[in-house]
This record gives C-alpha cells, sequence and structure tokens, in this order.
C-alpha cells in the first residue's frame, strides 16, 4: 500500500468521481477558536467518500472477475458505493447489511440494483455470511476498508485535500476524519504524507467504539466490545484493519473522542451554517473540531464530512439541538 497505487486510482477515478470543495463558515469557526475547513464528501456520489474506495477497487479488477459480480458487507455506505460502482460497470452486486442499518440506506442501496442481504449485527458474523454467499455464487468480496484498492480510492480525498490546501496557502494543519476500519484515514495519511507534510491526520470516533484511539494508544490492535449502541451506525467497525492500522500507527497523531450528542449537534451547525446534511458518523470529525478544541493544535483545521446518508427523523432530531 502506497503513493502510487493512490496516484493511479485518483486517475482512474478522474471524470467518475466529484472533486468537493473546501467550506468555511465565520460562525464555525468562532465556535471552533480556529479556522475551520470543511471537505463535504457528503456531496459524493451515493452521498459518502465510499464511491470513491468502490469505483477504485471495481476498476481495478481483472473484467472476467469483474462479470461475475461482487459481494460487500456494510452498514450503508460502503454498501451505496459498491452497488452503484457495480452498476456503471454493468455488474451484479449483493450487499450483506445490519438489518438495523438506517432504513433509508437499505432502500437506497436497493434502489441502485443491489441485492440486499440484512442480517443481525449482535449475534450474526457478518464475514462468515459474505463469505457463503461470495463461494456459492463466484462473487468477489470488496472489504469496506481493509484492502488495498479501497484505501487507493479513498486516498483520493487526501490528494484533493494536500492541493486545496496549498491553494489557500494552508502548510500547517491538523486534518480530523471521521474513522471506522481506517480505509479513509490511512489512504488520507499516506497522501498527506507525499503531497502535504506538515498537515497532520487525526482520526475521530463516538464513544464507546474508539477502536482506533485505543488502538493507537496501546500500539496493538484492540478490538470494540459491542457492534451496537452508538447513532455514528457509519464508523462502528469491529476494529482497525490488519492493512490500515499500520499506516495509521506510523503516521496520525491521536485520536479524538465524541459524543453522540455532540455529533447531532455538528450536524446541526453543518446544516445551519455551511448548508450540508450530515449523518452522525460523517459529523464526527466536525464535532471533534468544535468540542475538543482544546485537544487540536494550530490555526487551522481540515475536517471530512465523510456521508450524509441520514433518515429524517435522525435529521430533525439533529435539528432540535439548537433549538
Amino acid at each position: 500500500m502506497n503513493i502510487d497505487m493512490i496516484r493511479a486510482a485518483n486517475r482512474r477515478l478522474e471524470g467518475h468521481v466529484r472533486r468537493t470543495p473546501l467550506l468555511n463558515s465565520p460562525f464555525i469557526d468562532e465556535i471552533a477558536g480556529r479556522r475551520v475547513w470543511v471537505k463535504p464528501e457528503c456531496l459524493q456520489h451515493t452521498g459518502s467518500f465510499k464511491f470513491r474506495g468502490a469505483w477504485a477497487a471495481l476498476s481495478a479488477m481483472d473484467p472476467d472477475t469483474r462479470a461475475k459480480g461482487v459481494i460487500a458487507f456494510s452498514s450503508g455506505n460502503h454498501a451505496q458505493g459498491v452497488a452503484l460502482a457495480a452498476k456503471l460497470h454493468g455488474v451484479p452486486s449483493v450487499i450483506v447489511m445490519p438489518e438495523d442499518s438506517p432504513r433509508l440506506k437499505i432502500n437506497n442501496t436497493r434502489a441502485i440494483g443491489a441485492e440486499v442481504v440484512l442480517y443481525d449485527r449482535a449475534t450474526e458474523d457478518r464475514d462468515a455470511i459474505g463469505t457463503r454467499i461470495g463461494a456459492e455464487q463466484g462473487l468477489t468480496l470488496v472489504k469496506p476498508y481493509d484492502e488495498p484498492e479501497v484505501i487507493a480510492g479513498q486516498g483520493s480525498v487526501g490528494l484533493e485535500i494536500a492541493q486545496q490546501a496549498a491553494d489557500l496557502g494552508i502548510t500547517k494543519a491538523e486534518v480530523i476524519v471521521c474513522c471506522g476500519g481506517g480505509g479513509l484515514t490511512s489512504g488520507i495519511a499516506l497522501a498527506l504524507e507525499a503531497d502535504a507534510p506538515g498537515l497532520r491526520v487525526r482520526p475521530a470516533e463516538p464513544e464507546g467504539f474508539d477502536d482506533v484511539a485505543r488502538s493507537l494508544r496501546s500500539g496493538g490492535i484492540e478490538r470494540n466490545k459491542t457492534m451496537t449502541g452508538s447513532i455514528c451506525d457509519a464508523i462502528i467497525s469491529p476494529q482497525p484493519g490488519d492493512i490500515t492500522f499500520p499506516i495509521l500507527k506510523r503516521l496520525v497523531g491521536p485520536g479524538l473522542v465524541i459524543s453522540d450528542a455532540e455529533a447531532l449537534q455538528a450536524m446541526a451547525h453543518a446544516f445551519n451554517r455551511l448548508k450540508v446534511v450530515a449523518e452522525p458518523g460523517g459529523a464526527a470529525a466536525l464535532a471533534a473540531a468544535l468540542f475538543r478544541k482544546d485537544e487540536i493544535k494550530g490555526d487551522d483545521v481540515i475536517v471530512t464530512i465523510s456521508g450524509g446518508n441520514v433518515d429524517a427523523d435522525m435529521f430533525a432530531r439533529a435539528l432540535e439541538t439548537l433549538s
């Protein structure tokens, strides 16, 4: 896993993904006590950064292998990314999703054209389900984060951040990334190491599901005790990946941990001040910038809003936090 793979993936992504902007609001700056630059990947195809990794992975496959179809497991964002990438490549897809995923994500994945298989994340093993179905149907598994080509696609976000920061004259900043298994975080970190070494990545996670933060502290992979109990479903993973963690350990700073309540408030601020719709997990990095300011250094901070696939009831709940 290296910068050359990220640059190659970025070339394959040209013409297929949206180059998302860096947004700024003086109101958000005032709350955070520094300039906050928001990278809204919620504006990406399917409403999250996940389409980047999905397209990178499918476009790198041998055509005969790809033609047989793909399978993925996801709470929703990777699901939609893989489903759309498969549809655009004209191949079938099966997505294994937790039955408690937001209905919007389940319905959108089906609407794109994927076959959706639901499971109980508290009692069933998604890896075992995906392996069985893949073997039965001859499908290729596209992992959500611990897959080199997926990481390479997510790293294209980092290449964009590096260029956009340079255009703004930002040479030193912390880059806070909403973090689940670490695909986006490690991809961005590798890209910035090469193109903007003055920018340091920090992972942001929800309380009780801070496996990356704990792993960084201990130096070894730590596992979450449960897979349910936070509204930040998009960034709940069992543990950091075997591929992603060594990258995170080498390149990123200490993890930042936020509460569900803070994620909801960050969603409300993103909508009120930037007119951007974020889902809870997608707002974790912005929440860290707003509510963990004493743990952040420098005059500028860059944050990702990694996804915006939120049910109406949850979004209304977020807006109520500022009423």
